[in-house]
């Protein structure tokens, strides 16, 4: 009687489960698909002892501050495009005139093939702050636009090198053509340390009469540049210390920096390409930080 009992309990027990499962009961409901969003963005901020750009002052020396954007769209696992603006307080030249702000605009493609990236894309420098007094240290304005390209290999996940080219067919809007080529190195510590540096090279044509009328055709002296630093990142912030450097005399440095800027004068000396040392604090936000 027991048997025959337990024998109809589990005929039951089956029945139902059977009718449970044609009904869809018992079963787990699917896991809805992950949309990723192909739209990124970033925008940071920053501050720094000094602005450097490939090795001359920006800023006289003194504090600079910044802040940029950039929005990116992927089109495929190995295709990203991207724009960004960015703006800088500046001092290229220590009179009174000159511009005041640099504001840049960039757009690209950034490519990635295993342990490869590329980056292509053009950017423009901008002085919408540009003024004259009356006086020849800037004889026109000193907008101009780069392209480039920037590759780079990851050693493994702490190293990765890189080589970049920039060209410009006007650089400063002098009529002197521009080409810069670097090496780049970082090293990723524990802790959120990391180190880099940057060995670059200037080369520079010779100005057209007709952007620098008040000194002619002059050719631009090429030069050589450098800087190794150590950084602290946390969460959004980073710390950056930084040694810069060329070997540009003073009177070198003249010829294409403030704050005589293009006049060539033969007794003209500047401080613009002094080794320096900069500390830099800077913010970036991403569209991940925020999830």
């Amino acid at each position: 009687m027991r048997s025959h009992l337990f024998l109809s309990a589990v005929a039951a027990l089956a029945i139902t489960s059977a009718n449970a499962a044609d009904l869809g009961y018992g079963k787990m409901a699917p896991a809805a698909p992950v949309v990723v969003s192909p739209w990124d963005f970033t925008v940071g901020a920053g501050v720094t002892s000094n602005y450097i750009f490939r090795g001359i002052s920006q800023s006289d020396g003194k504090p600079s501050v910044n802040g940029n954007a950039e929005i990116r769209y992927t089109f495929s696992d190995m295709f990203t495009g991207y724009v960004g603006i960015a703006g800088s307080s500046i001092k290229l030249t220590n009179a009174d005139t000159g511009p005041g702000l640099e504001f840049d605009v960039i757009g690209g493609v950034r490519g990635t093939f295993g342990n490869f990236g590329l980056d292509v894309g053009v950017i423009g420098y901008l002085y919408p702050s540009f003024r004259t007094a009356g006086n020849f240290i800037f004889p026109s304005n000193p907008s101009y636009y780069e392209g480039y390209v920037k590759a780079s290999y990851a050693v493994n996940d702490a190293i990765s090198l890189g080589l970049n080219g920039f060209f410009s067919p006007s650089f400063l809007d002098t009529g002197a053509s521009g080409q810069y080529v670097s090496a780049t190195a970082a090293w990723k510590l524990p802790n959120d340390f990391a180190l880099s540096g940057e060995l670059g090279h200037q080369f520079l044509g010779t100005t057209d009469a007709a952007h620098t009328p008040y000194s002619g055709r002059r050719n631009l002296p090429d030069y050589t540049y450098w800087n190794v630093g150590a950084s602290y990142s946390y969460k959004i912030a980073t710390l950056d210390l930084r040694y810069h450097d060329t070997n540009l005399s003073k009177s070198k440095c003249a010829d294409i920096s403030g704050p005589t800027n293009f006049s060539f004068d033969a007794n003209a000396s500047s401080k613009y390409c002094n080794a320096a040392f900069v500390a830099t604090l800077s913010f970036a936000l991403q569209a991940k930080d925020l999830k």
